[in-house]
């Protein structure tokens, strides 16, 4: 069975999951934050959202979505998930962690499934957009719709 080349692993786990997505692409550019991707696609800054992977003072790692006009409020995430303290990992470790490079990190696909929390204002809008797990590659999903894919919870976390 050939693999469609256009297609990540987290458009594929959608498929499997017979979850209704839309792709974007933004391959032509040198579009690397987060502000930048929602500006070369036009889209909602505060409806595109950056993965960010943190670890907590008891050496468990953690999963927060907030959007990427906003910056992760470390107390808040920490409080939300019953730490003392929370900080973003070192972007070395990302890959041997997530399976996923710094600016193609997805919450779907991730080597292990972690806790993830996702800011509450996500609950605006009829779908979220992320990473689809590849720089230039980005998902568009309901919030209904990526609960059948990973769990989270919804929560405050942002300054």
């Amino acid at each position: 069975m050939k693999q469609d080349s256009n297609k990540t692993n987290v458009m594929r786990i959608l498929d499997q999951k017979k979850v209704k997505y839309e792709s974007h692409y933004y391959t032509d550019t040198d579009a690397i934050s987060g502000m930048d991707v929602a500006n070369v696609l036009e889209q909602n800054p505060n409806q595109v959202f950056k993965t960010l992977v943190t670890i907590g003072k008891t050496k468990v790692n953690y999963v927060f979505l907030v959007p990427v006009n906003q910056e992760l409020d470390l107390k808040k995430a920490a409080n939300v998930v019953q730490e003392k303290n929370i900080e973003m990992i070192k972007s070395k470790e990302l890959l041997p962690l997530t399976g996923y490079i710094h600016g193609g990190c997805s919450p779907i696909g991730m080597k292990k499934q972690f806790k993830t929390v996702i800011d509450v204002s996500a609950q605006n809008f009829q779908t979220i957009i992320f990473s689809g797990g590849k720089i230039g590659y980005q998902v568009e999903v309901s919030l209904d719709d990526l609960k059948k894919v990973i769990p989270f919870d919804l929560k405050d976390i942002t300054k």
